[in-house]
């Protein structure tokens, strides 16, 4: 279920456009399943996921002085973190196709802000929180360190592109282990409003996934990619 903290940056305006790009066999799993796979923090390709800028590494160093263990807490909270990540964007991201789909039968999933935090109320096991990512230079900026979440939302100035929302899960209070991440309900009708086909693919792509979502009976919106489309000269 979505929960609010009010240390978590996230826009007033749930109308707020955002996208996941995935590999079919990805979102087959999501259908099938109706479960939202969330990766664990330190398994993403970013070895500094879940980590402090150098500002903040420093003073948490001292604090740690005669405490070691405050430390080796920030250090092992990383494999008790679940992420989902999502792009902020109102339009198509050509960066996004090519970055997260691995062929040309890929697919996206738009959504909103509002539909994402609708579709978690399924899930009663575990809280989930959106925040944007803020991004910073790690050798100069300071990463605040009075939420445990906040490792989580911070990202160097790299990955600006990625223009990155985050649904964290912490599962530190429920005693249990992640493995490659976790997989929470949801509510598959509120959390897709459309989908959009890789710009790539072939009309036969099209026309499967829009008999495999009749077989499995969902009514979603199903458009080709138009970054792809004539040009007009």
């Amino acid at each position: 279920m979505y929960s609010n903290n009010s240390n978590i940056k996230l826009t007033e305006n749930t109308d707020t456009v955002i996208w996941k790009y995935l590999d079919l066999s990805k979102f087959l799993d999501l259908l099938l399943s109706q479960k939202l796979f969330m990766s664990r923090s330190d398994k993403f390709e970013d070895q500094y996921e879940g980590t402090f800028s150098e500002p903040t590494y420093e003073e948490i160093k001292k604090l740690a002085t005669n405490n070691p263990d405050f430390l080796n807490y920030y250090k092992t909270h990383r494999e008790k973190i679940a992420i989902s990540s999502w792009h902020i964007n109102e339009y198509e991201s050509f960066a996004m196709w090519q970055i997260f789909t691995q062929n040309s039968e890929g697919l996206a999933i738009q959504s909103t802000i509002g539909r994402l935090q609708k579709s978690l109320d399924l899930e009663t096991n575990f809280k989930q929180y959106i925040g944007e990512v803020n991004y910073i230079d790690y050798k100069k900026e300071y990463i605040p360190f009075d939420d445990s979440f906040f490792p989580f939302l911070f990202k160097r100035k790299s990955f600006q592109y990625e223009r990155e929302v985050r649904v964290i899960t912490d599962v530190s209070k429920q005693n249990i282990k992640l493995n490659d991440g976790l997989k929470i309900n949801v509510d598959i009708n509120q959390l897709i409003e459309k989908i959009y086909i890789h710009p790539k693919s072939e009309n036969w792509y099209k026309n499967l996934v829009i008999e495999l979502m009749k077989q499995l009976g969902f009514d979603f919106d199903i458009e080709k990619s138009d970054l792809e489309s004539d040009i007009l000269i």
